[in-house]
């Protein structure tokens, strides 16, 4: 990874602060398996710091180059319709910075043979 870039786990948010726990693990698991990792955590509601947030910090950090990681199951219209339209407007508020998305990562093989066998285990 180089250091300029940063990484956005973004995920939908609860109003229950519990909720967050897992991403951040997550976050906290990316930056340990790579420590040069820019690595935050964002929300699409109900908790902060949300996209355009997160996104300014790492911008401040120095990153050129962001990557947005889509902590969801699918492409539903979050995925599909609502982060788009706010990649749009960071790239126009932002046009300096590259930013990329990844698919949702419960499209991923991984991802799902993963949840295959957590159902399977007794």
């Amino acid at each position: 990874m180089t250091a300029s870039l940063g990484i956005v786990l973004f995920a939908h948010g609860s109003r229950d602060e519990r909720w967050r726990a897992p991403v951040e693990a997550v976050a906290r698991r990316v930056a340990d398996l790579d420590h040069s990792a820019k690595v935050v955590c964002a929300y699409l509601e109900l908790i902060e710091p949300d996209l355009r947030t997160a996104a300014a910090r790492l911008i401040e950090s120095g990153v050129d180059s962001i990557r947005v990681v889509p902590l969801f199951l699918g492409m539903g219209k979050h995925v599909r319709e609502d982060l788009p339209r706010l990649l749009d407007g960071l790239r126009a508020s932002h046009p300096a910075v590259a930013f990329s998305l990844t698919r949702a990562v419960g499209e991923e093989p991984e991802v799902i043979e993963l949840l295959a066998r957590k159902a399977l285990e007794s």
